[in-house]
């Protein structure tokens, strides 16, 4: 059953509250067109899934201090900036259903503004005065833009290896929620050991985000009743049908993957590879290694003491692994 958000923000409502004040009063400018863009990016929020992670583990462990939520609209910020230069790289024209920047403004807008969301937040995690912190951020931009560019360098890889799948959602997506863990641990005063499990939660919890996402592509667009595919149209092969290709060594499909990494695949190619997916259990096999994320996730929070924040981190991952969006 997927959980209510309001269940697992109730913990945190007010932190989260001041979170987003600080969010907002860092983006200010006297620079008209950058105002422009950050109204339309923050006409949408999301659920503001990360800030939230890193706010309920410092409270498992501590008290929320200035340094917690300068952390949290820094990590916030260069999530921002990421999807940004992202829609760029992959010629977007959507975000969290709206135009994104490059499609509302143009591409020299969009990087220079996302340069502006990664310079804020440098700027955000500076306030800390905590080195540790300032590690998290700045290792993580380097393992964000190396995650980035191995998906790009696979695409013109022609092997359907699970390892090189899951370096990628590793270092694109995992780190993030790890990073927002680690900062949260730290920043609530844990302990070495404690920190390393929060990393560790975090990665778990971004690995089975990752890999819905993933799923969803395969499913029914709201919009035009037909799977998106828009993985496939990128020249992406992700985890099910990495799965239902390996599994079956289908020679017709073989060939079709191929294609779709030359980016000369067919819409109607794409379907078949698609529904030749389902079909042999693809997707069937992404949910059981889910379950498997989700699992070992569990268990790492079986040692912390009981709270409320424990529990609204358990909805947390209920609500990551049984999201429909």
């Amino acid at each position: 059953m997927s959980r209510d958000m309001s269940i697992i923000t109730g913990p945190v409502k007010s932190e989260m509250d001041k979170f987003l004040r600080l969010y907002k009063a860092s983006l200010s400018s006297s620079n008209v067109l950058l105002n422009q863009v950050i109204e339309h990016v923050t006409q949408k929020y999301g659920k503001m899934m990360r800030p939230l992670l890193l706010l309920l583990v410092t409270k498992m462990f501590g008290k929320v201090t200035p340094a917690a939520y300068h952390a949290a609209v820094s990590l916030e910020l260069l999530h921002t900036a990421t999807l940004i230069h992202d829609d760029v790289v992959d010629d977007s024209d959507q975000r969290r259903g709206q135009l994104s920047v490059n499609a509302a403004f143009n591409n020299k807008v969009a990087v220079l503004s996302g340069d502006f969301f990664l310079a804020t937040s440098l700027q955000q995690v500076s306030l800390t005065r905590n080195f540790e912190l300032v590690d998290i951020v700045a290792g993580l931009g380097q393992q964000l833009s190396d995650g980035e560019l191995l998906q790009l360098y696979n695409i013109a890889n022609n092997t359907l290896s699970y390892d090189v799948y899951f370096d990628i959602i590793r270092n694109k997506t995992a780190i993030l929620f790890s990073s927002c863990c680690r900062a949260g641990a730290i920043a609530g005063g844990a302990g070495a050991q404690q920190i390393a499990k929060a990393a560790d939660f975090g990665e778990k919890i971004g690995l089975c985000f990752q890999i819905k996402d993933d799923i969803f592509d395969y499913f029914d667009n709201t919009e035009t009743g037909k799977p998106s595919g828009n993985d496939m149209k990128e020249g992406k092969l992700t985890l099910p049908v990495l799965y239902a290709l390996n599994s079956t060594q289908n020679p017709t499909y073989l060939k079709i993957a191929e294609k779709v990494r030359f980016f000369t695949a067919t819409d109607e190619e794409i379907a078949q590879l698609i529904e030749f997916t389902k079909t042999t259990g693809g997707i069937e096999y992404a949910y059981k290694i889910i379950d498997e994320f989700k699992e070992k996730a569990s268990a790492l929070l079986a040692d912390a003491p009981d709270s409320k924040y424990k529990s609204a981190l358990k909805d947390y991952l209920d609500y990551v692994v049984d999201r429909s969006h």
